[in-house]
């Protein structure tokens, strides 16, 4: 049902089972719309199920989880309008932050940047490490909101982002990975010149492009139309 990892080194049985749930619903293992049943993770995870519920809890205050009284518990079919959201958040926070990199950004911050940039570019071409881009992709953009001291505001865009990341990693897995690994170069190479001109342009083409691609995944006739909540003939996601 779900793949079950180790404990961390001082994890509780609550945040463990967060952990591992929310890791299988953010990686596509468990799919939008999928039933899901309290017994069965726990007996996955080989916790009681009061854990189990208070981590459901969670995850449905998160639109991660939908409860139906007397039918049952499902993982949240993908939502156009938190797609929105999501996007027009990233687009305007990760421009102006970006903007601030230009003027000023910490060499260690740097360091960490290009060494996230080459395990990147180990990936390229290869099939079935969509998952592990989408890693690396979301720890890249933290290390720029770290290096500007933005870190709150990094958590609180992951925080709106749960279906937009979803679908980012639905598209990837659909399409390729290598354009957002060769934009992550050439945002490096703004930020070592200090060339903040070019930053609106990198920012729509990472974070605007990409959205014209999803329409594909949206249409009546996509193999993934059942992960999302309705069908719009003309989906705009930002």
């Amino acid at each position: 049902m779900i793949t079950v990892s180790p404990k961390l080194p001082g994890e509780n049985n609550k945040d463990y089972a967060y952990r591992v749930i929310k890791d299988s619903i953010m990686s596509l293992e468990l799919e939008p719309g999928q039933a899901i049943s309290e017994i069965e993770l726990a007996e996955a995870l080989r916790l009681s199920r009061t854990p189990i519920r208070e981590v459901l809890g969670k995850l449905r205050e998160e639109h991660l989880v939908e409860v139906i009284p007397q039918v049952g518990t499902y993982i949240s079919k993908i939502k156009p309008q938190l797609l929105k959201e999501a996007s027009f958040m990233r687009y305007i926070l990760e421009k102006e932050v970006l903007k601030q990199a230009c003027e000023s950004f910490p060499k260690t911050d740097m360091y960490d940047l290009k060494k996230n940039v080459a395990l990147q570019e180990e990936l390229i071409g290869e099939k079935g490490k969509e998952r592990e881009f989408h890693v690396l992709d979301k720890e890249f953009h933290h290390i720029i909101f770290r290096g500007n001291q933005k870190e709150h505001i990094w958590e609180a865009i992951i925080r709106i982002s749960t279906h937009y990341n979803r679908m980012r990693l639905l598209s990837e897995i659909r399409h390729s990975f290598d354009e957002p690994v060769k934009q992550h170069q050439q945002i490096v190479e703004i930020l070592e010149q200090k060339d903040c001109d070019q930053v609106e342009d990198i920012v729509r083409m990472h974070i605007v492009e990409p959205t014209k691609l999803w329409t594909d995944l949206y249409k009546a006739d996509s193999p993934y139309i059942n992960y999302f909540e309705y069908v719009d003939e003309k989906p705009v996601f930002l």
